[in-house]
């Protein structure tokens, strides 16, 4: 029998998580790992006691066709990254790694070149976490370096999107 590898395998869990999300555009997944547990998990929703878009069946960003990457201040809801962090204290996250899985709701695929929004980087940074693993494919993944967006800080050259 082959086993899973470890990166692939805690991809899977934020997959897992990611059917939480109540977003109508997007569903995320995010697990915070350290030393190989699991310190916390999250996905995309609104905010405890606000009623969720699925539930409403509105998405104000959709409804105005705002680009994927901009008008955050627009959306209902909290990001995955976000409430991962939000569910952790920083001492544990200090040196962890982020795995981060993406999926499309209309077709279920999953969301290509999937990266954290500005928000989500600078909150990354803050966190101490060293690593973000974001799925690509079932089996691909990128390996992204926290330091890397420290050392190119793309909100100095006014970047929108990602």
């Amino acid at each position: 029998m082959k086993r899973r590898d470890k990166v692939n395998y805690y991809l899977d869990l934020a997959e897992v998580v990611s059917n939480r999300s109540t977003c109508l555009r997007r569903k995320y997944g995010a697990v915070i790992v350290k030393n190989d547990e699991v310190i916390s998990t999250g996905y995309v929703g609104a905010p405890r006691g606000r009623i969720n878009c699925c539930d409403i069946g509105r998405c104000i960003r959709e409804e105005m066709n705002v680009p994927r990457g901009e008008r955050y201040e627009l959306c209902r809801s909290v990001h995955a990254e976000a409430n991962a962090i939000i569910s952790a204290s920083r001492n544990e996250m200090i040196g962890s790694s982020m795995y981060l899985t993406g999926i499309e709701v209309k077709s279920g695929e999953y969301v290509q070149n999937a990266c954290c929004c500005s928000m989500c980087k600078r909150m990354i940074i803050n966190a101490g976490i060293d690593k973000v693993y974001i799925r690509d494919t079932k089996d691909e993944y990128r390996c992204i370096e926290v330091s890397e967006w420290i050392k190119n800080d793309e909100s100095l050259l006014g970047v929108f999107g990602y």
